[in-house]
């Protein structure tokens, strides 16, 4: 009930300000913090939060879950979804929580919002976690059309061919382009583990019974405005990772051995930025790592920031 009524108070007090973020926290504040950074743009944190947040606060960690302003629970009409407004509402957890420093523990899209963030603010972060994170946008939609297209090529199927040329012929800096190319990678069941485990089965089963998943809302908008506002839209953050390892935070990564949306080049070289020992990839695993092999996991990050 303290929880509750700690995630009620927040959202309130911001909603103040014109932000009415989305946030609960789990465990002990004494606790090393960790903020859970959701993908996007559109996404939010209710897969992590029902499935994951407590258990990494059984670790011993402070776990800060939200989601970004206009995007999942944190309804917000005059959002413009930039990277710069995600930096606010960071800050304000910052404020909020009287925290130092903390650990950003980012998924997917939001592996750019917390590299940025840590390029910007380096004496907020002790420690930035890439987990099945991007890095270098254009890599990644290359490597989805030439993957698809491979797969199609061998199936004979000239229509699916002719749609990969459209897309390739639209603006890439564009959100209809970032569109195409991962419903391109859905419809090949690139964000899906191979062999579903009865644990990971179970996990996605109770996520979808629960009260998350009836919270699972997805703001259609929001990338067309991240598109429209926001000019770094397509980007490699690899430079900024390297100044921000040259700087001495440290840099994490765990990515599923089955994630579609990274080639095997791009795996290569997320690893040589963090480094052998900072570095796990799981096996049987695609894009929500966190469900598909939660142990492992769990594991890594416990021994990696204890």
């Amino acid at each position: 009930m303290k929880k509750l009524l700690l995630a009620f108070f927040f959202t309130i007090s911001l909603f103040a300000n014109g932000q009415n973020l989305y946030i609960k926290t789990y465990g002990n504040q004494k606790e090393k913090a960790i903020i859970f950074i959701h993908g996007g743009p559109s996404g939010n944190s209710t897969l992590f939060e029902s499935t994951t947040a407590q258990k990494l606060a059984n670790l011993g960690f402070y776990v800060i879950v939200y989601d970004r302003r206009g995007e999942g629970r944190s309804a917000d009409p005059e959002a413009k979804f930039t990277y710069a407004e995600a930096f606010q509402d960071l800050n304000a957890i910052y404020k909020k929580y009287n925290l130092k420093k903390a650990s950003l523990l980012a998924h997917s899209f939001g592996g750019l919002v917390a590299t940025l963030y840590t390029e910007k603010y380096p004496q907020n972060v002790s420690t930035l976690v890439l987990a099945g994170a991007l890095f270098s946008q254009q890599e990644t939609y290359d490597h989805i059309l030439n993957s698809v297209t491979k797969i199609t090529t061998s199936k004979g199927d000239s229509i699916q061919l002719n749609k990969i040329k459209t897309i390739e012929n639209l603006n890439k800096n564009s959100a209809e382009y970032r569109k195409a190319c991962f419903d391109l990678a859905s419809e090949n069941n690139y964000f899906k583990m191979p062999n579903p485990t009865n644990d990971s089965k179970k996990l996605y089963s109770d996520y979808e019974a629960s009260n998350f998943f009836k919270t699972n809302i997805r703001n259609k908008n929001a990338p067309l405005l991240f598109y429209k506002n926001e000019k770094q839209n397509n980007i490699d953050s690899r430079s900024s990772l390297n100044k921000i390892k040259k700087n001495g935070i440290p840099i994490y990564a765990i990515y599923g051995k089955q994630d579609g949306v990274f080639s095997s080049a791009q795996i290569k070289s997320i690893k040589g930025i963090a480094g052998d020992n900072h570095f796990a990839l799981l096996d049987n695993c695609s894009h929500y790592l966190f469900v598909d092999q939660q142990n492992q996991f769990l594991q890594n990050i416990e021994n990696w920031l204890k």
